[in-house]
C-alpha cells in the first residue's frame, strides 16, 4: 500500500503540484479568516470550504473551473442556512439532510459541475452539525466560505494554474448515453436509503455525532458506478479510518489542541489527502481521518472515546451503503466494466488514427487530448474492475483475468504514448505500412467490442521504424486480451457475464 502511493507514476508532477497547491490555498484561506477576525469555528468552517474548492472541482478547462468555483459559495450559502435554521428540529432536520444528500448525487448527471455543486452542498449541511451551526452564527459564516473559496480560487487561478500548461483531456462520462440517467437516479435512490439507515443508527450510537455515519455513507458512494465499486470502497473507507484513528492516538491526541503542532499536523494531512486522492482511497481515508481528529483537538473535544465512536459510525454508514447498493436498483459491476473496458479500448483506436493522421502530415491530428482521455478511461476501468482484483474474492479465475485485462490495458497505454511521441517529432516521416496497421488495429478493436470470436490477427516479425514498432506491440497487446476478456471455455466471460 505504501508503494501504491509513493511510487505510483505522477507525470509532470501533478499530484505533487495538485498537493502543494492545496496547503497554499487552504493555509491563505485559513489566514485570511483569522486576519478578518473570524472565531475558531468560523477558521474551521472557511478552511474546509478551501479544501473543497480545491479538491472537488474538475472540470475539463480552466474556465469551467472557475465558473464552478463561482458557484460554490451560493450554494454554500443556502445549505448551511437551511441547516442552521432546522438546528432545533430534528426530524425536519434529518429529511432536509437526506433530501440534500439525493440531491447531490443524482446532480452527477450533469457532469464534473454537478457533482462539485453536490459534494460542496452535502458537506455544507454536513459543517452545520460539525459545527453545530445556529442562525446567530450564519453572518460570520457566510464571510468565512465566501473569503476561503475566493483565497483558494486566487491559489488556483492566479498564483499557481499549472492547469493552464496542461492538454484539456475529454472528461469521459458515465457510459450508457440515456442510460446516464437511470445510473444516477437509482444511486440517488441508494444514497437516500443508505443514508436514511446511517442517520437512524448512528443516532442510536450518538445523539451529538450521527452525522459522522451520513457522511461516511455519502463518501462512499463518491465516484462509484455499480455496486462492486461500491461494496470495496466501503470496506477501503473503514480500513482507512482505522489506520487514521491509530495514527492519531500517536499524534494527534498527544498535541492536545496546540496551535503550532496542530497547525503542522493540518497542512500534512491535506497534502496526503490530495496526494494520496488519485491512488489510493484507504490512504485517503486514513489522512482524512488525521485531519479530523487535529480540528476536534483544536475545538478542545478530542478523547479516545471519541475516536472510537468515530470507527463505529464509520462501520454503521459503510454497511449502510453496502446495504443500499446491494438492495436499491442494483448497477451490476458487469455491465458498468463491460461498459468502460469497450469505450478505453475505443480511444486506443483513436489515439492511433490521430497519431497517424499526424505522421501522415495534418496540421489538425492532435493526438495528445485523446492520450489523456485514455488514462482518464483507464482510471475507470481500474476503480470497475476493483471489486474483482480485491484480495478477498473467492473467485480465484475471474480475478487472474481481470489482472491480465488491466495489464495488457496498461500495455496499450504504453505503447500509445510511444507511438504519440513519435508522431510528436517533426522529422518523423510517414510510412506506408502504418495505414495497414492501424486498420488491423480498428478490426482488433471492433473484434474486441463487438463480441466476435474469431482469432485476432498477431502480427509476425517486428519491424525497425519507430512508429511501426509501437503499433506492432499494440496488435500484439490487443491480440493477447482476447482470451482474458472473451473467457476460457466454460469459465464465464469476465465482463458482460
Amino acid at each position: 500500500m505504501l508503494k501504491k502511493v509513493f511510487m505510483a507514476p505522477d507525470p509532470g508532477r501533478v499530484r505533487l503540484r495538485f498537493a502543494a497547491r492545496a496547503v497554499l490555498g487552504i493555509g491563505l484561506a485559513v489566514l485570511v479568516c483569522g486576519l478578518a477576525g473570524q472565531s475558531l469555528p468560523g477558521m474551521v468552517a472557511g478552511g474546509l470550504a478551501a479544501l473543497l474548492a480545491l479538491f472537488t472541482v474538475a472540470d475539463a478547462t480552466v474556465r469551467g473551473q472557475a465558473v464552478t468555483t463561482a458557484l460554490l459559495p451560493g450554494v454554500g450559502v443556502l445549505v448551511l442556512a437551511g441547516a442552521a435554521e432546522l438546528h432545533t428540529y430534528p426530524v425536519a432536520r434529518d429529511l432536509a439532510f437526506l433530501a440534500v444528500v439525493g440531491a447531490g448525487v443524482y446532480a452527477r448527471r450533469w457532469g464534473p459541475r454537478g457533482h462539485s455543486i453536490g459534494v460542496f452542498a452535502f458537506m455544507m449541511f454536513f459543517v452545520g452539525q460539525f459545527l453545530h451551526v445556529t442562525p446567530v452564527q450564519l453572518p460570520e459564516l457566510y464571510a468565512a466560505v465566501l473569503l476561503s473559496v475566493l483565497s483558494a480560487a486566487a491559489v488556483r487561478f492566479g498564483v499557481w494554474c499549472y492547469e493552464r500548461g496542461l492538454p484539456v483531456p475529454a472528461v469521459p462520462a458515465p457510459p450508457g448515453g440515456t442510460g446516464l440517467a437511470r445510473v444516477t437516479t437509482r444511486q440517488a435512490a441508494q444514497a437516500v436509503a443508505g443514508a436514511g439507515f446511517a442517520l437512524v443508527l448512528g443516532q442510536v450510537l450518538s445523539g451529538q455525532r450521527w452525522y459522522w455515519a451520513v457522511g461516511a455513507t455519502w463518501w462512499v458512494f463518491v465516484n462509484t458506478a455499480s455496486r462492486g465499486e461500491t461494496l470495496v470502497r466501503g470496506f477501503r473507507r473503514v480500513l482507512g479510518t482505522v489506520l487514521g484513528i491509530g495514527l492519531g492516538l500517536l499524534v494527534a491526541l498527544p498535541v492536545h489542541g496546540a496551535v503550532v503542532p496542530s497547525v503542522v499536523l493540518v497542512a500534512v494531512a491535506v497534502f496526503g489527502i490530495f496526494y494520496s486522492a488519485a491512488v489510493s482511497y484507504t490512504w485517503m481515508m486514513l489522512w482524512v481521518t488525521l485531519l479530523a481528529e487535529v480540528l476536534y483537538g483544536l475545538l478542545g473535544v478530542l478523547t479516545p472515546s471519541l475516536l472510537a465512536l468515530r470507527v463505529a459510525e464509520t462501520a454503521v454508514g459503510a454497511v449502510g451503503a453496502m446495504l443500499a447498493v446491494l438492495v436499491v436498483l442494483p448497477v451490476t459491476t458487469h455491465a458498468t466494466t463491460d461498459a468502460w473496458i469497450q469505450r478505453a479500448l475505443r480511444c486506443v483506436h483513436a489515439c492511433t488514427a490521430e497519431a497517424a493522421a499526424r505522421l501522415a502530415g495534418s496540421a489538425t491530428a492532435d493526438p495528445a487530448p485523446r492520450v489523456a482521455e485514455l488514462e482518464q478511461l483507464l482510471g475507470r476501468v481500474r476503480m470497475s474492475v476493483a471489486p474483482l482484483v480485491h484480495p478477498l474474492n473467492p473467485l480465484v479465475g475471474r480475478k487472474g483475468r481481470a489482472l491480465r485485462v488491466l495489464a495488457l490495458l496498461d500495455e496499450c497505454a504504453r505503447e500509445v504514448r510511444g507511438l504519440v511521441a513519435v508522431a510528436a517529432d517533426p522529422e518523423a516521416s510517414h510510412d506506408a505500412r502504418l495505414a495497414a496497421a492501424c486498420w488491423r488495429v480498428e478490426a482488433a478493436v471492433e473484434a474486441l467490442t463487438e463480441g466476435g470470436s474469431e482469432p485476432l490477427h498477431r502480427p509476425g516479425e517486428a519491424p525497425v521504424e519507430p512508429a511501426l514498432v509501437h503499433l506492432h506491440g499494440l496488435e500484439h497487446a490487443l491480440a493477447d486480451l482476447a482470451e482474458p476478456l472473451r473467457g476460457a471455455a466454460g469459465a464465464g466471460r469476465l465482463v458482460g457475464a
